[in-house]
């Protein structure tokens, strides 16, 4: 029975192929039950002059959280997002101790103790969107070892190993680490590999915010495709970017390194936000005793917990008001209490090194958005998904439409084993967004970034009708996925 027939729709198939008009029919369960001429059905959408293409997937969320939190997950599913990979930069919901809150970006107070425990209870959440997980070094690594400055002992590796291997065991896509942060940048490269190794006997990735991304970059992925190496595992290359002014131009440079190790064989892809403003936890990127005053000068607050009134300021602008300099104004904000949660925007990338990137045919788009509503986000959180489509296809032609959704769809399905997902199919799941290819954009800026996109009209997860013109339908029809299964 047809449940759902979307007529006379422009689709964009996801695989990257011609475009074509056609009706798409979802049935009683959820999946693809044709496309073409579809016959009668219980509900009528009219697609007509406008985009069909399969649900987007953000390959780079720290939503882990979010899913328990905020289960109706707005930020995503008004952008066109049915399905997320969460457990990035080293930081996951698994393993975790219960009632023992992790130090990390997920804001999270366990009640479970393995990633099948965290499943149920994302299960009783009725999230709106999919969501594969990784499984975190920084949080394995807190897990085992606290907040230790050294290599780890063989019994302490192998208590680790242990817990990247059930993870796997449990349907997690793979192995995260995030270099900058503690205590993973305590790591060495052989920890790395050995625990990343456990992956490799169930097809699963490395994923990694590399251990610099700044003047060290070309060490950085000369580091991570070692690790890859050595564990067997593919490859994905976390927010790829070229940070600090000295280095703006060098993404191609690191580009064609990882091409010439794409041509030798190494399975590698990557992914990218389409802004020039990364964020992040502020604490981890200063040392208080010598603040670095070029990050200061390029930093906004977006949450401060310490002082809400400085929230969407930038901290030379904070400095002036107090009077110090701006290295003083980083100590006055992260020494005050709550200053270690504080999260930060920091301008450091270069719009051509951004367009690089996107124009790369082995890119991905991952928001690398924190959920944390309090504040002003990163717009990115609400705007990364209409931003690729509005900003660098229709106005810059920077990739063409059917790229855009392949590298925003089955692209990264293949990579994070989100079975019959990513195309619009028959036989694959009704994961769907319906769009205003003429109008789609972002509205989210820096001084309003909670602002859902124009553009986006309908979109369904699961075959459930989630997201109607603005409206949020609460149908809760996502799932914690399995890697690999269907």
């Amino acid at each position: 029975m047809i449940a759902t027939a979307i007529r006379d729709a422009t689709v964009v198939d996801g695989g990257g192929g011609e475009t074509y008009v056609a009706d798409v029919g979802i049935d009683d369960e959820g999946r693809i039950a044709a496309v073409g001429d579809v016959g009668p059905a219980t509900t009528d959408v009219d697609g007509e002059g406008r985009v069909l293409a399969p649900g987007f997937v953000d390959v780079h969320t720290h939503d882990d959280g979010a899913l328990l939190a905020h289960p109706g997950l707005a930020f995503k599913l008004s952008q066109g997002c049915t399905s997320l990979v969460i457990g990035n930069c080293g930081f996951s919901a698994a393993p975790a101790r219960p009632g023992r809150q992790g130090r990390d970006l997920l804001g999270l107070r366990p009640h479970w103790e393995d990633l099948d425990g965290f499943a149920a209870a994302v299960e009783a959440k009725r999230p709106a969107c999919n969501a594969v997980a990784l499984v975190g070094h920084n949080t394995i690594r807190h897990h085992v070892m606290g907040m230790e400055a050294r290599a780890p002992s063989a019994a302490e590796l192998q208590d680790m190993r242990s817990h990247v291997a059930r993870a796997m065991e449990q349907g997690a896509c793979g192995f995260s680490s995030g270099l900058v942060y503690q205590p993973g940048r305590y790591s060495h490269t052989d920890e790395l590999a050995a625990l990343a190794a456990e992956a490799a006997p169930y097809d699963g990735v490395y994923a990694t915010h590399m251990r610099n991304e700044g003047d060290r970059l070309l060490e950085a992925v000369e580091e991570a495709l070692t690790i890859s190496s050595q564990a067997g595992v593919p490859l994905q290359i976390s927010h790829h970017k070229a940070a600090g002014r000295r280095n703006w131009g060098r993404v191609p440079e690191s580009l064609a390194r990882i091409d010439e190790a794409r041509a030798a064989g190494v399975d590698v892809t990557l992914d990218v936000y389409p802004y020039t403003a990364g964020s992040g936890p502020m604490i981890q990127y200063f040392d208080l005793d010598d603040p670095d005053p070029e990050l200061a000068e390029s930093i906004r607050l977006a949450s401060c917990p310490a002082f809400p009134h400085y929230e969407g300021r930038m901290l030379v602008d904070v400095a002036a008001e107090l009077g110090v300099a701006v290295t003083e104004a980083v100590r006055h904000v992260l020494s005050a209490p709550g200053g270690e949660r504080t999260i930060c925007i920091q301008f450091v990338m270069d719009e051509a090194d951004v367009i690089a990137n996107l124009a790369h045919p082995a890119v991905m788009v991952g928001s690398d958005g924190i959920p944390d509503l309090e504040g002003r986000p990163h717009p990115r959180l609400y705007g990364t998904f209409p931003r690729v489509l509005g900003r660098y296809v229709r106005e810059q032609g920077v990739l063409t439409l059917a790229d855009a959704v392949r590298r925003m769809a089955s692209l990264p399905c293949e990579r994070f084993g989100l079975v019959d997902r990513g195309r619009v199919a028959v036989g694959d799941w009704a994961d769907l967004v319906l769009f205003d290819a003429g109008t789609v954009a972002d509205t989210a800026t820096y001084d309003e970034p909670q602002q859902e996109a124009a553009g986006i009209g309908a979109v369904w997860v699961n075959g459930r009708l989630a997201f109607d013109h603005g409206r949020h339908t609460g149908a809760g029809a996502g799932r914690l996925l399995r890697y690999r299964q269907g």
